[in-house]
């Protein structure tokens, strides 16, 4: 190996070794048409009551079996435009433009959109 191609290697070992935080951030949803969903194709929802950027829920409870919370793990990296809240009770729950994001329980299969404009609280987070 020459000194150019060593030089070269070592140099893109070193790019490599160094990644900023925000490129190792976790994402929790992806894009499915124009609208968010889950690793597993489910649809996202927002809550009208809830703050954006408060860093809080107010889905709790009963509200969160029917509309349960995006679960972050415990060791969950967010970045722009994701961040993690921690819930009343301790769970940490994935947010988007710092409205927290919840799932439907009565969408059944990937793409069902049933729980957009419930009560007119209830809105498909689209990007």
């Amino acid at each position: 190996m020459n000194r150019v191609t060593s030089l070269a290697s070592s140099l893109g070992l070193a790019v490599l070794l160094f990644i900023p935080p925000a490129m190792a951030a976790d994402v929790p949803a992806k894009k499915s048409g124009d609208i968010l969903v889950n690793e597993a194709g489910m649809t996202l929802y927002t809550f009208d009551k809830d703050i954006a950027g408060s860093g809080k829920s107010v889905c709790n409870g009963q509200c969160a079996a029917l509309w349960p919370p995006l679960a972050a793990s415990a060791d969950g990296k967010a970045g722009d435009p994701f961040s993690v809240i921690v819930r009343d009770d301790g769970a940490r729950q994935w947010a988007y433009e710092g409205r927290p994001l919840y799932l439907y329980a009565a969408d059944q299969k990937p793409g069902e959109r049933k729980g957009d404009n419930v009560l007119n609280l209830w809105h498909i987070v689209k990007d």
